[in-house]
């Protein structure tokens, strides 16, 4: 079953005191039924969505049939980030949530689908944040934590790259488009675009390839994507933090039973590997089912989406 689906929470409040009514919380299943299999959750990236394994999935070159995250061993369970635009879902007051309120959400979309335990918590960029979040907040939900080019904080450069996100979604006259363009940016590197486009020219528009290349992902986000969505998120992405209320990450991530994988990116320019490498540092000598890796590549933040046997070189002995 991997078409689209919709629970109902009763009544959901934010952390700013914003109550919302029926709250729809929108997913996609994959693999065996649920109940008859280990459960894995995979949380998506700032602008994919639960379609992970479909036919156009975003990662089905790792989850699926046979596959390194074999659907015909476990069940799979991917929600959709409230308000990414999924069956129309938009919320025009980003501020009312934060990443631990999506956290909190997706908790209550497993207990209202019978799932009290999983055994691997994935995510990806923006959904490695949440899936921290979540952990955090269930230090008992899962066997194993994986985040992928993803930290449990927003760190300065996270916060800075999202602020002139949002001063671009603001002020500019193609604001999707010129948000992508910058995004970008930050997710491949120098030497991708290289390699990639080597100063090659379009000739039949008279710009740079890497120029056309912008542009036509700046005009595919703006065709499938709302500026209330793109807001939310990038909104999300800035608020990723479990160290509230005075808590602190040490303890909170002591806490956590789960086998924790840090999984970075050597040429990452967006979420640094110099990130995990600290969290490593701080946790590993009260916490020993903690490990680091790095998938090798020169593409930068996006290299999770595209390494595919880096990413199930490191997956393998997890799921095996």
């Amino acid at each position: 079953m991997d078409s689209v689906q919709t629970l109902i929470i009763d009544t959901f409040t934010t952390h700013t005191g914003s109550k919302y009514p029926a709250f729809e919380l929108h997913y996609q299943l994959f693999g065996c039924p649920l109940g008859s299999a280990p459960v894995v959750m995979v949380n998506h990236s700032l602008t994919a969505n639960a379609d992970v394994a479909g036919p156009k999935g975003w990662w089905k070159a790792i989850v699926g049939p046979n596959k390194t995250i074999d659907t015909l061993q476990y069940s799979i369970v991917c929600f959709n980030i409230p308000g990414n635009g999924t069956l129309n879902q938009t919320f025009s007051t980003p501020e009312d949530f934060h990443a631990g309120d999506v956290a909190a959400l997706f908790l209550k979309g497993l207990a209202h689908l019978g799932i009290d335990s999983l055994y691997a918590l994935i995510g990806g960029s923006i959904g490695g944040g949440i899936a921290w979040e979540m952990a955090a907040k269930a230090p008992n939900l899962t066997h194993h934590l994986i985040p992928v080019a993803a930290d449990w904080k927003a760190n300065d450069w996270i916060i800075a790259n999202t602020f002139l996100q949002k001063r671009i979604l603001e002020h500019s006259k193609n604001p999707l488009e010129d948000a992508r363009i910058h995004a970008m940016l930050t997710y491949r590197t120098p030497q991708s675009f290289d390699l990639r486009f080597g100063r090659t020219k379009n000739e039949e528009f008279g710009i740079y390839n890497i120029e056309s290349w912008l542009i036509h992902h700046g005009q595919k986000l703006s065709k499938r994507f709302s500026l209330e969505a793109y807001t939310l998120v990038n909104h999300l992405l800035a608020s990723i933090n479990i160290e509230r209320e005075g808590q602190n990450a040490l303890e909170l991530i002591k806490n956590i039973t789960a086998d924790i994988h840090l999984i970075a990116i050597d040429s990452d320019l967006f979420f640094t590997p110099h990130e995990d490498q600290k969290t490593y540092a701080l946790v590993q000598p009260f916490k020993k089912n903690i490990t680091y890796h790095e998938i090798t590549s020169i593409h930068g933040h996006d290299a999770f989406l595209i390494e595919n046997e880096e990413v199930s070189r490191i997956f393998t002995p997890i799921f095996t």
